[in-house]
């Protein structure tokens, strides 16, 4: 079959009878989809024209939905109309499933499903999940014009008005019901109503064929899928370019360098360890400004390479070294010089040998210390610059945790507004911030109990996959107070530690705590469904207690805590799930649903 032949959005002949028109050179930008189907790619500068509809499985673009969705069937095995209608799929439904195979294709999973039911009205499906209503890339068109041609009778609400709000979900976190005991890996099987099963979604390493769990519905076999991850390197560039161009902004620079805490501990670490710097090789990696990097020249390095992959602020930096005069370049001599780039691609922009750093700095914490995932930057960095042996500033980092109570949440002022009552509020805003992490100021005398250990990383070995983690903690109130309180959530901060590992004349610690002095960083703050009664174990000692354990008739003594922070399919976030087990004095225990927060 000749492949059909795109321009300007248009549909036109095939290769074969190109021969009927006059070879003038307009043909130059036209491309031939090699799919065998209707529909070609387009130039990418069309990637946001209203009729461009990208494949959900590879790069292919295409003017309608009906092409794609032939696309999707005969080059891919995928028929979403068959499979929408005998799945009985509503337009929410349809919606979720479009989003959720957009996310396993970004993540480079290859994925695949069994069903084995007469009826399908009980069937839990991979996509049922209201995470998959928040569109995994925001420009999707397909997600607004898949249905547009339908004729529902029992259609009843404003098309438009929902596509409004579900465009408006980009920026929110979605809560997941309890897992329980029905927590599945993705491997898991489980088996519904005891004649539905439904087989998940399963990793693979690159690009694979899934071959055991084809598409079975009511009987027919589809063909295997092959994911296809290119999509997900255009997300992550369009992330890149916000991310780097949101620290063009002078303002987020001088938020940073008005960190005393912050800036001062860099400082003292590069400045007060004069055998780690005198006659080094520093590496910056994302200088900003360049402050960092203007330590090390002043520590007495004998080359800095800073690295800064926003253009407007490589010029920066390498005007304030010129400034400074420490500047290297043809005119200057200085040790200072700036490459524009990724530290991925720093050798496309200068000369440096692999493993030739003495000493890697970075300031590269996030909020709730992970969040941006520039670690993963500076661990490339690590492994491909810095020399066996050499040093990494800072060197630690480690996460901790605490409950809070009421004072740190807006309950206080809504319960007196000049005298009169409005808690209805701030109870209000309180169940909305159980669906969506805050970063706040929390002080020490908010918090209801003891500070616990997360999570602790050594940043000059641990391994790249390492950054993400689960971990448990358990949490007891204080005894500084010796009654009854509400824990109405959790409290995420981190230290950073210059230790003298690499910092042997004067080792520091950088604090984001809520028993130091603030920072930029603040903390992060997950609220809990609902208050978590807690009361120090001697105070209920040979108490037995009645109720539900974790009300105010049934205290508990302490909460365990299971949580893991991984990177999110969308570049350069992080998610966080949070399970909380409250333990009475007399053994008992009561689990609260699993609650998970975007950041």
């Amino acid at each position: 079959m000749a492949a059909t032949m795109v321009k300007d959005g248009n549909l036109d002949y095939s290769e074969d009878e190109e021969e009927n028109f006059s070879d003038d050179g307009d043909w130059g930008d036209w491309k031939a989809d090699d799919s065998g189907v209707g529909g070609g790619e387009e130039e990418e500068d069309d990637d946001d024209s209203e009729s461009d509809f990208l494949c959900l499985f590879c790069d292919s673009h295409f003017v309608s939905c009906d092409l794609l969705f032939e696309h999707c069937s005969l080059r891919h095995g995928f028929d979403f109309h068959r499979i929408r209608n005998e799945m009985k799929l509503d337009f929410y439904s349809s919606f979720k499933l479009i989003n959720y195979i957009r996310s396993q294709v970004a993540e480079n999973k290859c994925w695949s499903w069994k069903i084995e039911a007469d009826d399908f009205n009980d069937v839990k499906f991979p996509w049922d999940e209201e995470k998959y209503l928040k569109p995994v890339w925001q420009e999707d068109s397909l997600l607004y014009s898949f249905a547009d041609d339908e004729e529902d009778e029992e259609d009843t609400f404003d098309r438009e008005e929902v596509m409004e709000d579900l465009r408006k979900l980009g920026d929110l976190c979605i809560d997941v019901e309890a897992l329980g005991e029905t927590s599945m890996s993705n491997n898991d099987k489980c088996n519904i109503n005891g004649n539905k099963d439904v087989t998940l979604l399963s990793d693979c390493n690159g690009l694979k064929q899934s071959s055991a769990d084809d598409l079975i519905v009511n009987g027919k076999d589809a063909e295997p899928k092959v994911c296809d991850g290119r999509l997900v390197n255009r997300n992550i560039k369009k992330v890149n370019e916000n991310y780097f161009g949101s620290y063009s902004s002078f303002g987020i620079h001088k938020e940073m360098l008005n960190d005393k805490v912050r800036t001062e501990a860099y400082r003292d670490a590069l400045l007060k360890n004069p055998t780690l710097l005198s006659g080094s090789v520093v590496m910056d990696v994302g200088c900003g400004t360049g402050i960092l990097s203007l330590f090390a020249a002043k520590a007495g390095a004998s080359r800095v390479v800073a690295v800064e992959a926003s253009e407007k602020m490589a010029k920066v930096a390498s005007k304030i070294a010129k400034d400074n005069k420490v500047f290297n370049d043809n005119e200057h001599n200085g040790v200072l010089e700036v490459a524009h780039s990724m530290v991925e691609e720093l050798d496309k922009s200068i000369q440096i040998q692999a493993h030739s750093v003495d000493v890697l700095v970075s300031e590269w914490m996030g909020y709730c210390l992970l969040y941006e995932s520039m670690l993963s930057s500076v661990l490339y960095a690590r492994d491909r610059w810095l020399k066996p042996g050499g040093a990494i500033l800072p060197d630690t980092a480690t996460m901790f945790v605490a409950g809070f109570g009421k004072g740190a949440t807006s309950l206080p002022f809504w319960e007196d507004v000049y005298g009169f009552d409005m808690s209805s509020i701030g109870k209000e805003i309180l169940e909305d911030t159980a669906r969506l992490p805050i970063v706040d100021v929390i002080e020490e005398r908010d918090l209801v109990t003891q500070p616990a250990l997360l999570q602790t990383f050594d940043l000059s070995t641990m391994k790249p996959d390492e950054v993400d983690f689960t971990a448990t903690a358990t949490l007891k109130p204080t005894e500084s107070e010796a009654k009854t309180r509400l824990c109405h959530g959790v409290v995420l901060w981190f230290d950073t530690g210059f230790t003298n590992r690499f910092c042997k004349e004067n080792p520091t610690v950088l604090s984001t705590s809520p028993y130091t002095p603030p920072t930029h960083w603040a903390q992060t703050v997950l609220t809990f469904q609902e208050p978590i009664s807690v009361a120090p174990a001697s105070l209920l000692s040979g108490d037995d207690r009645r109720g539900a354990i974790g009300t105010k008739e049934c205290p508990a003594s302490s909460i365990h805590l299971r949580m893991s922070v991984a990177r999110a399919h969308e570049h350069r976030s992080i998610d966080i799930s949070l399970e909380a087990t409250g333990l009475s004095s007399n053994g008992q225990k009561r689990r609260w649903p699993v609650q998970i927060f975007n950041l």
